[in-house]
């Protein structure tokens, strides 16, 4: 069988493939233009979409003034008790259950009020504070969160379509290519190692298109999750990723005051009053008890008063311990303020030398290598056209060029989001605590 009759099937189906190809190309794309029906939505429409749309920062809120609220409550004395009864009541005799004939049967009703002490009120409305000031700085730390993750998820949705606007494009020209090659075969001077060759490279094409494809859609889906929508991203909108908003010299002086830290010192603050109340309950408090007491009508009424102490008689192995156990945690919350401080340090600042080298190597990619393998590619191209390089060149030229773009591209969106981590540290957006009356 000569080689010419072995390929008029390819050759009958010659005229189907470009339009296959079209349609495939378009039907990588047209999610793209599916998209664009909505606005387009902006890097700061998004990260102001996500806070509204978020339910974590109005629960915060209700934390706080919920320990605002106990911080009021715990600076009040217990309320008083109120006391009633019968004293002495005959239970034998003509005067059995009598309360009007004995001269000791009295029906009592007084009033008793524990008189804590003000060094104890103040330290347990002290506590409340310090747990509303806790939630505040957790507030401010989970809008810092939703802010950086909306942004990482923006950043992947603008980078990754990007990916899949490259390997559209590439499809297309791998399209062509296989015209030629399909072309240069039936006419003669082409080989059908080239041609399958050339198909070889547009199945892999189509494989890395329908990864790239994969990843779009699951940063649209992680995009969705904070913006309500996916959306149409307006690359207009792109944020300065060359500024993260902090002088990296002063870096690791600024983090101190990070939410998270604020909250982990809250902690610390609120273990500090856990110690100041215990040592005042080393101390016990009065109670004082008024009672009015009524006899029959053959005897005087009483008016009886009362003080009340509780007796600390093992104090070493109740009210010392307590204070032990609260000291103990007081070091405890200290010690762990201080590794999360270390532990931040370090890690945001392999976060900034990671976006530093990352900003680098994207300037070394679109200054050196992406301009070099460009031009490999095209003259690989035009030597093939006048005859002095083979197919396989320009397929080896192409997706060496191909290859450093998309990795160009990855480096970018990998730096980008080393950005974001690093710019919202911060909160970016103020959310103030609703004021309660």
């Amino acid at each position: 069988m000569s080689l010419s009759h072995g390929v008029q099937p390819h050759a009958r189906a010659a005229r189907l493939r470009p339009w296959r190809r079209t349609a495939l190309a378009f039907a990588l794309a047209f999610p793209l233009f599916a998209a664009a029906a909505p606005p387009p939505l902006t890097f700061n429409e998004a990260l102001r979409l996500a806070v509204a749309r978020s339910r974590q920062l109005p629960a915060q809120d209700q934390a706080a003034i919920a320990a605002q609220q106990m911080a009021v409550a715990a600076g009040q004395r217990p309320d008083p008790v109120l006391k009633a009864g019968i004293d002495n009541l005959p239970l034998g005799g003509r005067d059995r259950f009598n309360l009007n004939n004995d001269a000791m049967t009295m029906r009592r009703i007084g009033i008793a009020q524990e008189l804590t002490s003000a060094d104890k009120l103040h330290w347990r409305a002290v506590r409340q504070q310090r747990e509303a000031g806790r939630a505040q700085a957790q507030q401010q730390a989970a809008l810092a969160a939703i802010e950086r993750d909306t942004a990482i998820a923006w950043l992947s949705v603008y980078y990754n379509r990007e990916m899949v606007t490259v390997l559209a494009t590439q499809l297309a020209l791998a399209g062509q290519e296989i015209d030629a090659a399909e072309a240069a075969y039936r006419g003669g001077p082409g080989s059908q190692t080239a041609l399958l060759a050339a198909r070889a490279a547009l199945f892999a094409l189509e494989d890395r298109a329908s990864q790239a494809r994969r990843d779009l859609d699951v940063a649209v889906n992680a995009l969705a999750r904070w913006t309500g929508g996916p959306g149409e991203l307006d690359g207009s909108g792109l944020p300065d990723l060359d500024n993260i908003g902090l002088d990296p010299a002063i870096l690791e002086t600024s983090i101190t005051r990070r939410p998270q830290l604020a909250v982990l010192a809250l902690q610390e603050e609120a273990a500090q009053a856990d110690v100041r109340l215990a040592q005042a309950n080393r101390h016990a408090d009065w109670s004082v008890e008024v009672a009015f007491q009524q006899r029959g009508s053959a005897y005087a009424n009483m008016l009886s008063v009362g003080l009340s102490l509780p007796l600390q008689w093992d104090r070493p192995q109740r009210q010392d311990r307590e204070l032990a156990a609260k000291l103990a945690l007081a070091e405890q919350a200290k010690d762990a303020r201080e590794e999360a401080l270390r532990d931040d340090a370090v890690a945001t600042r392999a976060l900034l030398i990671a976006w530093q080298s990352g900003r680098e190597r994207g300037a070394r990619y679109a200054r050196q290598l992406l301009p070099v393998l460009e031009q490999r590619s095209a003259a690989a191209l035009a030597a093939y056209r006048g005859g002095k390089a083979t197919l396989a060149d320009v397929l080896a030229a192409r997706r060496g060029a191909l290859d450093a773009r998309l990795a160009w591209l990855q480096v970018q969106m990998d730096t980008a989001q080393r950005w974001a981590q690093l710019r919202f540290l911060f909160p970016d957006t103020p959310h103030d605590l609703e004021q309660q009356p």
